[in-house]
């Protein structure tokens, strides 16, 4: 195994595969809400992706949570990483619930749960064997998928998507029947992710971006799902959040692509099988 780290990046070739993340802030001043890791088993037939994109609460008004969502973020995409990694048996839907009820009850006692916007996160996982790959995708986190013809496959779960073509999205529709839905502290929510499977003969490479990511295709319009995977494996995921620092700077207000924040936390995973 031949391993490069570089700032906030990392590249790994593992024999026939390559993986290769990077994550960035988008504003250095305030911590980076995004988790991405990946986990390769010792029995070298597959592995695990893990990415979530942390809700930034409204500066007015709290979470009813001490710790914050930096924390939320890390101790979700551990246990998940953890729980999909070393628990084959277990369903992706089953893991998350699990991670969601453990993250859950290490803060229960000190924190309010029940409020509104108690730390959550996008979630997407991947995980794959010799046979399989599966996945799991809720709220506007993307996974792509790669065929063995270079066809390229959006997994999306575009809840918000929909809702924002007909009015303003609001926090009042945040994990609310006829809304969207985020991994916050009920694990029922599992039920709302969008999940499947693929043959493993199927996928040549996968791909998992944060909102924060995958402006370059749906805020910015630089290219299309394909285009974007192809920008992936040529160059890497650093050089796909560097495109998209430098549109945001061309449009620093959002006149022109209107936007939430001029500029997100960023996270993007590209790996080759």
């Amino acid at each position: 195994m031949r391993v490069k780290e570089h700032g906030n990046s990392g590249i790994r070739h593992t024999g026939r595969m390559r993986i290769e993340l990077a994550v960035q802030p988008g504003d250095p001043g305030r911590p980076n809400e995004d988790f991405v890791s990946v986990a390769l088993p010792a029995s070298g037939h597959g592995g695990v992706l893990v990415l979530l994109d942390g809700v930034t609460p409204p500066p007015a008004g709290g979470s009813g949570c001490g710790h914050g969502v930096p924390w939320f973020t890390a101790r979700l995409g551990g246990a998940l990483l953890e729980l999909a990694a070393a628990r084959p048996e277990m369903t992706l839907a089953k893991c998350l619930a699990a991670a969601i009820s453990r993250t859950a009850d290490a803060h229960r006692d000190t924190c309010d749960l029940t409020h509104r916007l108690t730390p959550q996160a996008t979630v997407v996982v991947a995980r794959w064997d010799a046979t399989v790959v599966e996945h799991l995708v809720l709220s506007d986190s993307v996974l792509l998928l790669e065929g063995r013809d270079g066809s390229v496959s959006a997994v999306l779960d575009d809840r918000i998507a929909r809702l924002a073509a007909v009015g303003p999205v609001t926090d009042a529709q945040r994990n609310a029947e006829g809304g969207f839905f985020t991994a916050a502290a009920d694990p029922a929510v599992v039920s709302r992710a969008v999940t499947g499977s693929t043959a493993r003969t199927a996928v040549r490479a996968l791909a998992a971006l944060t909102d924060g990511a995958s402006r370059w295709v749906e805020v910015f319009r630089e290219g299309a799902w394909a285009e974007c995977f192809a920008l992936l494996a040529k160059e890497g995921p650093q050089v796909l959040i560097d495109r998209v620092r430098e549109a945001e700077r061309a449009d620093p207000r959002g006149l022109t692509f209107r936007r939430g924040k001029p500029h997100d936390d960023a996270a993007a995973v590209y790996a080759e099988l």
